[in-house]
Order: structure tokens, then sequence, then C-alpha cells
């Protein structure tokens, strides 16, 4: 694993694991690399200071049990919080945008949108936000 200092071109400056250097390549070149703050996929590498420990102050690497643990914690919260959401697939913005506008009650839902979607409800003051972890939609569950 590889951890980058990524800066989109809003400026915003995010870290980002991958399992290479061929890898960031590859999804960057893809179009699936994008700023978790504003969805701008335009994404460079930003500078980076190397890791140097100070003398006897040297922490320890993350395992891959504990990266893996971390990721287990992190999928558990989330499937906490969207518990009692309703999955409203490719619709999500036109909902969303509804629920806020006061022309449909509002709920709890999760979907999917494009970052040109999600981009227009974040600029219309609709409040959205990214899942951490991607999630399967409930007809693809096997």
């Amino acid at each position: 694993m590889i951890v980058f200092d990524l800066r989109c071109d809003a400026g915003h400056v995010f870290e980002a694991w991958f399992a290479s250097s061929a890898a960031w390549d590859q999804q960057r070149g893809a179009g699936h690399v994008a700023c978790p703050i504003c969805g701008d996929t335009r994404v460079e590498k930003a500078v980076m200071a190397p890791a140097v420990a100070a003398k006897g102050n040297r922490a320890a690497a993350m395992t891959p049990a504990a990266l893996k643990q971390a990721v287990a914690m992190l999928a558990s919260e989330q499937a906490r919080m969207l518990n009692g959401s309703e999955w409203v697939g490719t619709s999500f913005a036109q909902r969303a945008r509804a629920m806020h506008d006061g022309e449909e009650a509002h709920a709890t839902i999760h979907g999917q949108a494009s970052l040109a979607e999600a981009k227009a409800l974040i600029d219309d003051g609709v409040p959205v936000a990214p899942l951490p972890l991607p999630v399967t939609p409930p007809d693809q569950v096997h």
C-alpha cells in the first residue's frame, strides 16, 4: 500500500491510499479518483514531505490486519448509518431536490448521483454527502 497527498484543481488537499503507483495511474486515468470535498476528478499528486521519524520516536506501521479491521469498522458504521434509509437508486438527485424544495416529504435516502448532479445539489444548498464506501444496490446483493 502507498499513500499520496493529492490536490484537486480547486486546491483541496487530501490523502488517498493505493495498492501501488501503477494503481494510482490506472485509477486516475479512468477518472475514479475524485476530491472528497468537491468531487473534482482533476486531481494531481501534491508535494509531500517525507515521513522521517525522530530517533527513538518511531511509530509502528499499520499492519494489513489493522487496516482490514479499520475498513471493517468503517463499513459497520456506514451500515449502521444507512439502517432505515431507503435505497432510491439513480433517482437520488431528483428525490433529494424534491425534498429540499418541499415537493416531497423528508425521508432518509441514499442512492446514486453523477458528479454533475451532486455538484448541482451542493451548489443549490441541498444537504447531501458522499458515503465513504460503495453501496451495493439491493437488487444486486447475492
